[in-house]
């Protein structure tokens, strides 16, 4: 994959090489993350950050990732804040913000609309999001801790069992992060889902014409010899009704006494956020704060180094970052980490 100058819209357009790239490239910003050094490499640079869906961490963390590089950040929010509400065609506003910024990240409620608005734009265009369809960034930065938390246990992504859980028709990372997966070796993947919430056909057919084991189950039973559980929301947004979103609220919950019971005491707990939290859904509870297996908010920090990474990468500056390297003037806990 060619990265400067170009689109990054769809899991698709990587191979293991490709992977291993932006990887190489993220571990280079864990300084400038952690705040012991600072680079202006994208000084002058400017971001265009337009969410037309709501996001809090994809959003936000795409806005720290390219100020971390230097670069301003100007930004979207909401259908209703913007001209697509008065009858703007997406062509028509890419063409008119791609003159304005240097890079664009987007997310859209319909799948293909990022791909749809790639093709007004004149600068490189980010996927944060497309409906149901992609999360292409999600799905890198999971990979990347995937690989981290395994390298930690003496491990590599190749040989892996992941189990993921809860909302797996509609949680478009699941779906990016598994067509990533299925370019590594001999993976083995226990999907548990309500069967009206299962798996997409075409993606079970790309797991096993890789040649991956995949086992379906509407139960969580017995002991999942997991390395990875990657629990999900369910996706209520998706749903023709809120009625219908709740069938399935607190289908599965994941607490202490669950994973000792059905998990390894060294499984990594992992979420793409935000997790459930009220009462009646309860995705992954309050006790596991403390497990030093939940690896949630490493997830989050990962995902502003893998967003450097891709902006680094498609702007064409991943080999001078340290060129413009600056001492940090403030005090911070995050460079004592």
């Amino acid at each position: 994959m060619e990265f400067k100058g170009n689109h990054v819209l769809s899991v698709n357009q990587f191979n293991r090489d490709s992977i291993q790239k932006v990887f190489d490239v993220a571990n280079q910003m864990a300084p400038y993350a952690l705040r012991q050094k600072r680079t202006t490499v994208l000084d002058g640079a400017i971001l265009g950050n337009l969410f037309f869906e709501p996001s809090t961490r994809t959003r936000v963390s795409f806005g720290t990732a390219f100020n971390l590089l230097g670069g301003e950040v100007r930004e979207t929010t909401g259908m209703d804040n913007s001209a697509l509400a008065k009858g703007e065609s997406l062509y028509d506003t890419a063409r008119v913000l791609s003159g304005y910024s240097d890079v664009i990240a987007m997310r859209h409620p319909q799948a293909g609309s990022v791909s749809e608005f790639a093709e007004g734009s004149r600068i490189p265009v980010i996927n944060g999001g497309d409906g149901p369809n992609e999360h292409p960034t999600q799905a890198l930065l999971d990979l990347y801790t995937i690989e981290k938390e395994r390298q930690y246990h003496g491990g590599t992504i190749d040989g892996l069992h992941i189990a993921m859980i809860g909302d797996l028709k509609f949680g478009r990372t699941v779906h990016s992060l598994s067509k990533l997966l299925s370019l590594f070796n001999n993976v083995k993947f226990t999907l548990i889902s309500p069967s009206e919430l299962a798996m997409p056909d075409d993606i079970l057919a790309r797991l096993e014409n890789a040649g991956h084991e995949v086992k379906v189950t509407d139960q969580l039973e017995g002991s999942v010899d997991a390395d990875i559980c990657y629990q999900t929301r369910i996706q209520e947004e998706r749903f023709p009704s809120q009625d219908e979103a709740n069938k399935y609220r607190g289908k599965f919950r994941l607490n202490q006494t669950i994973y000792t019971k059905h998990f390894q005491s060294k499984t990594v707990i992992m979420h793409p956020l935000p997790r459930d939290s009220r009462a009646d859904a309860n995705e992954l509870d309050n006790d596991l704060n403390m497990n030093p297996n939940l690896a949630i908010f490493r997830q989050t920090d990962n995902g502003v180094l893998v967003r450097m990474a891709l902006f680094a990468l498609t702007l064409g500056v991943d080999n001078i970052v340290s060129k413009f390297d600056r001492a940090v003037n403030w005090y911070s806990n995050k460079s004592q980490s």
